[in-house]
């Protein structure tokens, strides 16, 4: 284990119910991390989408991929919420849903730095369920001091 829930609640500011990081397991900072979440039918979301036939909503598999982009940008840059910086999500491209993440599934998120310069980082992201390609994105994460 590389990150608990304790220690990611110190890198991301989000919470309960939009923290979407159970453990990170590798980090190698400014270049890679593997984390996951345990995706349980108690999520708040699995009341509307769909009640009978309960899927994550893509995008909350993308935010999830943002989150622990977040987390890397935060470990490499040596920076905390806590300190007034937060990363935004401001973009993404070429964005895939391969298979539908179901309660009980373990969505494994991977995230490789392409660049980042000046603040702005770029990640090639993949979200995996038992091996298998669920979700594939590049994403592009913003830091900002914001307080």
């Amino acid at each position: 284990m590389v990150m608990d829930i304790n220690e990611i609640r110190e890198y991301l500011p989000h919470r309960y119910p939009f923290l979407l990081v159970d453990r990170v397991t590798q980090l190698t900072v400014g270049e890679a991390i593997v984390a996951y979440k345990n995706v349980s039918i108690n999520e708040p979301f699995f009341n509307g989408h769909f009640p009978h036939h309960p899927i994550m909503p893509g995008v909350l598999v993308v935010e999830a991929l943002a989150q622990v982009c977040g987390i890397l940008g935060f470990k490499t840059v040596n920076k905390l919420p806590a300190d007034g910086y937060v990363y935004y999500l401001v973009g993404s491209d070429n964005v895939r849903f391969k298979r539908p993440v179901m309660p009980g599934d373990q969505l494994v998120l991977e995230a490789n730095v392409i660049r980042g310069k000046r603040g702005i980082w770029k990640f090639a992201c993949r979200a995996t369920v038992d091996g298998e390609l669920a979700c594939e994105a590049e994403i592009i994460c913003a830091e900002r001091k914001v307080a």
